[in-house]
Protein backbone atom coordinates (compact mmCIF):
# COMPACT_ATOMS: atom_id res chain seq x y z
CA UNK A 1 0.00 0.00 0.00
CA UNK A 2 1.48 3.22 -0.88
CA UNK A 3 1.33 6.52 1.69
CA UNK A 4 -0.79 9.52 0.47
CA UNK A 5 3.21 11.26 -0.61
CA UNK A 6 3.69 7.71 -2.60
CA UNK A 7 0.04 8.10 -4.30
CA UNK A 8 0.38 11.63 -5.04
CA UNK A 9 3.25 11.38 -6.72
CA UNK A 10 2.16 8.45 -8.97
CA UNK A 11 -0.53 10.46 -10.00
CA UNK A 12 1.60 13.32 -10.80
CA UNK A 13 3.37 10.97 -12.92
CA UNK A 14 0.84 9.25 -14.51
CA UNK A 15 -0.94 12.23 -15.72
CA UNK A 16 2.33 13.81 -16.90
CA UNK A 17 2.62 10.45 -19.29
CA UNK A 18 -1.05 9.87 -20.10
CA UNK A 19 -4.53 11.94 -20.85
CA UNK A 20 -6.58 11.12 -18.06
CA UNK A 21 -9.89 12.90 -18.34
CA UNK A 22 -11.58 11.63 -15.09
CA UNK A 23 -11.38 10.64 -11.56
CA UNK A 24 -12.98 7.63 -12.54
CA UNK A 25 -10.04 6.79 -14.92
CA UNK A 26 -7.58 7.65 -12.98
CA UNK A 27 -9.16 4.96 -10.22
CA UNK A 28 -9.01 2.64 -12.76
CA UNK A 29 -5.46 3.39 -13.73
CA UNK A 30 -4.04 3.34 -10.00
CA UNK A 31 -6.40 -0.19 -9.40
CA UNK A 32 -4.36 -1.60 -12.77
CA UNK A 33 -1.13 -1.11 -10.91
CA UNK A 34 -2.26 -2.23 -7.70
CA UNK A 35 -2.79 0.50 -5.97
CA UNK A 36 -6.00 0.11 -3.97
CA UNK A 37 -8.03 3.78 -4.24
CA UNK A 38 -11.48 5.06 -4.13
CA UNK A 39 -13.21 7.54 -5.60
CA UNK A 40 -13.75 9.82 -2.98
CA UNK A 41 -9.68 9.67 -2.14
CA UNK A 42 -8.85 10.13 -5.81
CA UNK A 43 -11.34 13.24 -5.77
CA UNK A 44 -9.08 14.62 -2.53
CA UNK A 45 -6.05 13.64 -4.14
CA UNK A 46 -6.63 16.28 -7.27
CA UNK A 47 -7.67 18.33 -4.85
CA UNK A 48 -4.88 18.81 -2.57
CA UNK A 49 -2.62 18.36 -5.63
CA UNK A 50 -4.54 21.44 -7.06
CA UNK A 51 -4.53 19.61 -10.65
CA UNK A 52 -6.67 21.43 -13.32
CA UNK A 53 -8.87 20.14 -16.44
CA UNK A 54 -7.35 21.46 -19.40
CA UNK A 55 -9.21 21.66 -22.61
CA UNK A 56 -7.98 18.91 -25.62
CA UNK A 57 -10.27 19.38 -27.93
CA UNK A 58 -13.24 18.38 -29.12
CA UNK A 59 -15.06 18.81 -26.08
CA UNK A 60 -12.96 16.44 -23.99
CA UNK A 61 -10.87 17.31 -21.22
CA UNK A 62 -7.35 15.99 -19.34
CA UNK A 63 -6.03 16.51 -15.93
CA UNK A 64 -2.89 18.51 -16.04
CA UNK A 65 -0.62 20.00 -13.11
CA UNK A 66 -1.47 23.72 -12.87
CA UNK A 67 2.86 25.17 -13.19
CA UNK A 68 2.06 28.45 -13.80
CA UNK A 69 4.12 31.10 -11.83
CA UNK A 70 4.86 33.54 -14.12
CA UNK A 71 2.30 36.70 -13.04
CA UNK A 72 2.04 37.66 -16.70
CA UNK A 73 1.34 33.94 -17.50
CA UNK A 74 -0.58 33.43 -14.85
CA UNK A 75 -2.65 36.54 -15.83
CA UNK A 76 -3.52 35.28 -19.62
CA UNK A 77 -4.05 31.25 -17.97
CA UNK A 78 -6.47 33.16 -15.94
CA UNK A 79 -8.73 34.82 -18.58
CA UNK A 80 -8.36 31.70 -20.94
CA UNK A 81 -10.37 29.74 -17.87
CA UNK A 82 -12.67 32.59 -16.86
CA UNK A 83 -13.84 32.73 -20.93
CA UNK A 84 -14.15 29.02 -21.49
CA UNK A 85 -15.36 28.22 -17.89
CA UNK A 86 -16.85 30.86 -15.78
CA UNK A 87 -20.51 31.24 -15.87
CA UNK A 88 -21.30 33.82 -13.26
CA UNK A 89 -19.56 36.15 -11.10
CA UNK A 90 -21.50 37.57 -8.13
CA UNK A 91 -20.74 39.64 -5.18
CA UNK A 92 -22.36 40.38 -1.90
CA UNK A 93 -20.49 43.17 0.34
CA UNK A 94 -16.50 42.04 0.06
CA UNK A 95 -17.61 38.24 -0.81
CA UNK A 96 -17.58 37.25 -4.92
CA UNK A 97 -19.42 33.77 -5.76
CA UNK A 98 -18.00 32.44 -9.14
CA UNK A 99 -19.62 29.73 -11.05
CA UNK A 100 -17.78 27.75 -13.33
CA UNK A 101 -18.53 24.67 -15.30
CA UNK A 102 -18.23 21.08 -12.88
CA UNK A 103 -14.85 20.72 -12.37
CA UNK A 104 -13.66 23.93 -12.83
CA UNK A 105 -13.28 25.52 -10.07
CA UNK A 106 -10.61 24.48 -8.07
CA UNK A 107 -8.24 25.06 -11.24
CA UNK A 108 -9.82 28.98 -11.59
CA UNK A 109 -9.45 29.29 -7.51
CA UNK A 110 -5.51 27.88 -8.02
CA UNK A 111 -4.72 31.08 -10.87
CA UNK A 112 -6.57 33.33 -8.69
CA UNK A 113 -4.55 32.62 -5.96
CA UNK A 114 -1.42 32.96 -7.62
CA UNK A 115 -2.07 36.35 -8.44
CA UNK A 116 -1.42 37.03 -4.80
CA UNK A 117 -2.97 40.27 -4.94
CA UNK A 118 -3.33 42.47 -1.96
CA UNK A 119 -6.75 43.04 -2.35
CA UNK A 120 -8.02 39.31 -2.11
CA UNK A 121 -7.75 37.83 0.95
CA UNK A 122 -8.47 34.00 -0.08
CA UNK A 123 -10.33 31.90 -2.24
CA UNK A 124 -12.33 28.53 -1.28
CA UNK A 125 -13.07 26.33 -4.07
CA UNK A 126 -15.74 23.46 -4.40
CA UNK A 127 -16.90 21.47 -7.82
CA UNK A 128 -18.39 24.39 -9.09
CA UNK A 129 -18.08 27.35 -7.45
CA UNK A 130 -15.46 29.47 -5.78
CA UNK A 131 -15.81 32.23 -3.01
CA UNK A 132 -13.28 35.05 -3.19
CA UNK A 133 -12.80 37.32 -0.04
CA UNK A 134 -11.66 40.71 -0.83
CA UNK A 135 -10.16 42.88 1.54
CA UNK A 136 -13.09 45.18 1.49
CA UNK A 137 -16.42 46.02 0.03
CA UNK A 138 -14.66 48.60 -2.34
CA UNK A 139 -12.14 45.87 -3.32
CA UNK A 140 -14.95 43.64 -4.14
CA UNK A 141 -16.62 46.30 -6.34
CA UNK A 142 -13.47 46.84 -8.50
CA UNK A 143 -12.73 42.98 -8.54
CA UNK A 144 -16.12 42.02 -9.86
CA UNK A 145 -16.05 44.51 -12.72
CA UNK A 146 -12.39 42.93 -13.29
CA UNK A 147 -13.95 39.33 -13.70
CA UNK A 148 -16.76 40.35 -15.54
CA UNK A 149 -14.31 41.77 -17.80
CA UNK A 150 -11.97 38.67 -17.92
CA UNK A 151 -15.36 36.35 -18.63
CA UNK A 152 -16.57 38.59 -21.20
CA UNK A 153 -13.72 38.66 -23.18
Amino acid sequence: MLSKDQRHRRIQEIIAQDSIATQAELVERLKSEGVVVTQATVSRDINELRLVRLPVGKGRHRYSLAQISHHDTTQAELGRLFQNFVTDVDRGENILVIRTADGHATGVALLLDRLRRDDIVGTIAGEDTIFLVARSVQDGEVLMEELNELMLG
